[in-house]
């Protein structure tokens, strides 16, 4: 194509802020390459894409897409009609738009918009963030000009042609070393010479890593253990109820969601997290000591399988959802009261960050979209 011609490139990303961070932190990247590249987001209408999309600055175009339900439910026998629509959705806006090319992250959105870019021969990308692909990467691979993968032996689900071994992308801020450690402690009012516990659920927060701090809360009180509290929007009151009732707002600091991530994880003395891709990335990232909860009904049990991935190299703790409230306690001690471990953890878990993937993903679409 003609390197003086503005680009134009489709991303399909949403569900999760799994899918929808990687997106804009590659669509920022290739904006911050090629300042001139018209980047359009595709998305499922009523998900939090939606909103976040828009507020990052990019236009987005819903989808009447969902999810196939993996449980006996009445939801599925919409299914093939929203596929349908979305399909012929995907038709129009590939027609409308012409983009050079297609890139997918995964989400309700990009099944319908890559296969159909596929069958017109418009170039597409993946960027599959986990240890075991969903059903969507998987069936759209075959013809795919490049799969984005964070894990290695990818190739047992991918054309190995097709792969290239970046790692996730996260976004900038997270890898600022220059973030000041007592500024930090200051952002929470928290005291630098006792540990500090993040636990964080993503955007949503997670009922069970709430639940087990709740059924734990005494035990954190009284070791003096302060807690960065990210609950989420349904548990929150009931977390300042608590802290209230036991006069430990001192220790124990609630909030709905953090933006300022980066503080938490730059003050963390142990970290404890669902294992979605983006979060391993980023606290691979930040070279943390982790203790992670899978989602038990996560997609294909990824979650599960990108915790072990990083247990079995001694990167990471791991603790199952249905035993995290009871094992809580005893995996925080051994973590707390031994350094060596920690710092072993934090060593290991840096062998999995790939602080390049974001500029090396935006750098290779354009350049393979150039030379189409």
């Amino acid at each position: 194509m003609n390197k003086n011609k503005p680009i134009k490139l489709l991303f399909c990303a949403g569900g999760t802020g799994g899918h929808i961070i990687p997106a804009l932190t590659v669509a920022d990247e290739i904006k911050n390459i090629r300042p001139d590249t018209d980047i359009l987001f595709v998305g499922a209408e009523g998900k939090m894409e939606m909103g976040k999309v828009p507020g990052a600055g990019y236009k987005i175009v819903g989808l009447p897409i969902a999810g196939w339900q993996r449980r006996l439910t009445f939801k599925n026998l919409k299914f093939p009609f929203l596929l349908m629509k979305s399909l012929l959705k995907a038709v129009s806006i590939l027609n409308s738009t012409k983009p050079d090319g297609v890139v997918g992250f995964g989400g309700y959105a990009s099944g319908p918009v890559l296969k159909i870019a596929q069958l017109k021969n418009i170039p597409t990308f993946l960027q599959e963030q986990n240890s075991y692909p969903g059903i969507t990467n998987k069936w759209l691979a075959r013809k795919a000009q490049r799969i984005y993968t964070a894990y290695e032996d990818m190739e047992r689900f991918f054309p190995v042609s097709r792969i290239r071994l970046t790692g996730n992308p996260i976004r900038s801020e997270l890898m600022d070393s220059k973030i000041d450690k007592a500024q930090a402690f200051r952002a929470f009012d928290l005291d630098p010479e006792k540990p500090v516990i993040f636990c964080m659920g993503g955007s949503q927060g997670a009922r069970s890593l709430n639940r087990g701090v709740k059924n734990n809360f005494n035990y954190l009180v009284n070791k003096g253990y302060q807690v960065i509290w990210q609950t989420g929007r349904y548990f929150y009151d009931e977390a300042m109820t608590l802290i209230e009732s036991q006069n430990s707002s001192h220790l124990i600091k609630p909030f709905i969601f953090i933006n300022a991530i980066e503080k938490a994880y730059k003050i963390a003395t142990v970290v404890i997290a669902r294992a979605g891709a983006i979060s391993v990335a980023e606290l691979s990232s930040a070279g943390k000591a982790c203790i992670f909860v899978p989602l038990p009904i996560a997609a294909e049990d990824h979650q599960r399988k990108n915790a072990l991935k990083l247990v079995e190299k001694n990167a990471a703790e791991m603790i199952l959802d249905n035993r995290f409230s009871i094992e809580f306690p005893e995996k925080l001690e051994s973590l707390i009261n031994n350094p060596a471990k920690r710092e072993q953890l934090e060593k290991n878990i840096r062998t999995f960050a790939r602080d390049n993937a974001t500029d090396d993903i935006a750098h290779d679409i354009l350049n393979l979209v150039e030379k189409k």
